[in-house]
C-alpha cells in the first residue's frame, strides 16, 4: 500500500541564498528584499519555477539574492529579457527588480511596452530620486533644484512621476508602497503576485548614503497619518490619526478636494470611494500634489485584460492548427526556391 507525500511547506529560508547581501548598511533595498523572501512562500511557486530578472543599479542585485532562476541583464533592458523568457516558457513566474534610474531613464522604452503590451510578469520600481550605484546622480525623479554631483546649480528636469507612468503605458496593474512599511508592502506584493499581466509596483526606497530622509516628510512615524492615504477598493479616501479628512471631488473644478469628515466636516457618505478600475481616478490620486494632498498608497489600478504571452499562445495554436504537423523539408522546399 502506498500513500502520498506531501511536498515540504516552503519558508522564507527557501528563497534565500548564500550570497553575503552587499547593499550600503541602512538601506531600504534590505526591507524589501525581506518581505519578498517572506511573500514568495506564500505563493506556492516552487523557487525552480521563478525567475528574478534586473539590469543595472544597486536594486539589480536582486537576483543574486534570491534562491530562484535570475538574469542580472544590461541597463534599462531587463524587460525585454523577461518578456523573451516568459513567451518562451509561460509556466515561468517571472518578476523584475529595477530602479528609478534604470527603468525611467534608459529603460524608459523599455518598460513603457512591457507595460502596454501587459506582458504578465510582475514589476518592482524601488524609486529613492537618486542615482545611488554611480555614486549620487540627479535621476529621473528627483525634484526641481536637487543639487547633486551632475547637477550643481540644481536639477532643471521636471520628474517622472512612475505611479502616473504605469498608468499612462496603459499598464493594468498599478500600486505604490513604502520599504519599511512591511505589512502594507507585503499585501501590495500578495496582489500583484495574484494580478495576470502587468502588474507595476512603485515602492519608496531610502538611499542613506546619496539621498538620505527623501521621503521623511511623509514615511516619519510622527506624520504618516496624516500625510498618507491608503487607498483600498470600494473603501472611503479618509485618511489623518482620527481618521478626519477625506478627499471629495469638486464639481466646479473637477479635481479632488480634501475635506474635514465627521462632526466638524462633511458626512463620510460624501467621501469619493476607492474604485480601481477607473482609470481616471487612479490617475487623479497619482498626481495628487504632495504637500497640499496626502500621497497616495496601496493599489491605485487594477484591470483584467489579455496578456501579451497569452495572445501569442493563442496565435500560435490557431496557426498550427490551420498548417498541420510541422514538416521542416516542406518548409526547406517550398515558397520561392532556385536550384542552381
Amino acid at each position: 500500500m502506498s500513500s502520498l507525500i506531501e511536498p515540504a511547506k516552503l519558508t522564507k529560508k527557501d528563497f534565500e541564498t548564500d550570497q553575503d547581501v552587499r547593499w550600503c548598511p541602512g538601506c531600504g533595498d534590505y526591507s524589501i528584499l525581506a518581505n519578498v523572501q517572506r511573500v514568495m512562500p506564500e505563493l506556492g511557486i516552487p523557487p525552480e519555477r521563478i525567475v528574478w530578472v534586473s539590469g543595472i543599479g544597486c536594486s539589480s542585485r536582486f537576483p543574486y539574492y534570491m534562491n530562484t532562476y535570475g538574469f542580472h541583464t544590461i541597463h534599462g533592458r531587463a524587460p525585454a529579457f523577461a518578456m523573451g523568457i516568459k513567451v518562451a516558457n509561460p509556466e515561468l513566474s517571472v518578476w523584475i527588480a529595477t530602479g528609478d534610474g534604470d527603468g525611467l531613464s534608459i529603460g524608459g522604452n523599455q518598460l513603457m511596452h512591457c507595460l502596454r503590451r501587459n506582458l504578465d510578469v510582475k514589476l518592482l520600481l524601488f524609486n529613492n530620486r537618486i542615482y545611488g550605484l554611480t555614486k549620487g546622480q540627479y535621476s529621473p525623479t528627483s525634484e526641481v533644484g536637487k543639487v547633486t554631483k551632475s547637477t550643481p546649480f540644481g536639477s532643471a528636469d521636471q520628474p517622472l512621476d512612475p505611479a502616473s507612468f504605469g498608468l499612462g503605458s496603459n499598464a493594468t496593474f498599478v500600486a505604490r508602497s513604502i520599504d519599511t512599511e512591511a505589512a502594507h508592502l507585503s499585501d501590495v506584493l500578495r496582489r500583484a503576485a495574484r494580478h495576470s499581466g502587468a502588474a507595476f509596483t512603485e515602492i519608496y526606497q531610502n538611499c542613506n548614503v546619496f539621498n538620505d530622509g527623501a521621503f521623511d516628510s511623509f514615511t516619519d512615524r510622527a506624520v504618516k497619518a496624516e500625510r498618507q492615504l491608503r487607498v483600498e477598493h470600494g473603501k472611503p479616501l479618509v485618511f489623518g490619526e482620527k481618521r478626519d479628512k477625506g478627499l471629495r471631488l469638486n464639481p466646479k473644478t473637477f479635481s479632488l478636494e480634501v475635506v474635514p469628515v465627521g462632526e466638524d466636516g462633511v458626512p463620510e457618505s460624501e467621501v469619493l470611494v476607492h474604485d480601481e478600475t477607473n482609470q481616471t481616478l487612479a490617475y487623479m490620486l497619482a498626481r495628487m500634489p504632495y504637500p497640499e494632498y496626502p500621497v497616495a498608497l496601496g493599489v491605485l489600478y487594477a484591470v483584467n485584460r489579455p496578456t501579451y504571452d497569452g495572445v501569442l499562445r493563442t496565435q500560435k495554436a490557431q496557426a498550427q492548427g490551420r498548417a498541420g504537423a510541422a514538416d521542416l523539408a516542406r518548409l526547406l522546399r517550398g515558397g520561392a526556391a532556385w536550384e542552381i
